[in-house]
């Protein structure tokens, strides 16, 4: 449910590490370059790794086309997250399934899986961490496809 005033996105995967941070980064710049107006942030359903950059490859790779990842701070989800955040974003189903039973039944509609947001071949944004550069370019791609179909949505 969309509140009032400005619009707010919390993405979400594992440890905030590769996957939320890289959509939180790709979506502020989307939303800036297409001048909708939207509070953006990620975490993890872990607190792995609470106040770590997010991984050198996905900042690498990102920085390959022009996303800026390096002021982002990992941080783990929390129970005010379901109240402030409109649209809580999960990259894959288990990040769904933890959502859903950390989030009071009566909010569960605001807990969307990530690539329902656009047309793709995949389901789920993969895990890249084990997988080399290939696979965060594979994340990328997925992100930047679903960052436009949420822009859309949000900006109709």
């Amino acid at each position: 449910m969309q509140s009032q005033q400005t619009p707010s996105v919390l993405f979400v995967c594992l440890g905030n590490i590769c996957r939320s941070p890289t959509a939180e980064g790709v979506f502020r710049d989307k939303a800036e370059k297409s001048g909708v107006s939207v509070r953006i942030d990620s975490a993890g359903t872990g607190g792995y790794h609470i106040g770590a950059p997010p991984d050198k490859r996905s900042q690498q790779v990102a920085r390959s086309r022009g996303y800026d990842l390096s002021l982002i701070k990992c941080r783990k989800v929390a129970e005010s997250d379901f109240e402030e955040f409109d649209y809580i974003v999960a990259m894959d189903h288990q990040n769904v399934s933890d959502l859903k039973r950390k989030c009071p039944e009566e909010l569960h509609h605001k807990i969307s899986l990530f690539l329902s947001h656009c047309e793709s071949e995949f389901e789920e944004v993969p895990d890249p961490y084990y997988a080399g550069l290939k696979g965060f370019e594979l994340v990328l791609d997925l992100i930047e496809e679903a960052s436009d179909g949420l822009l859309l949505k949000l900006a109709s």
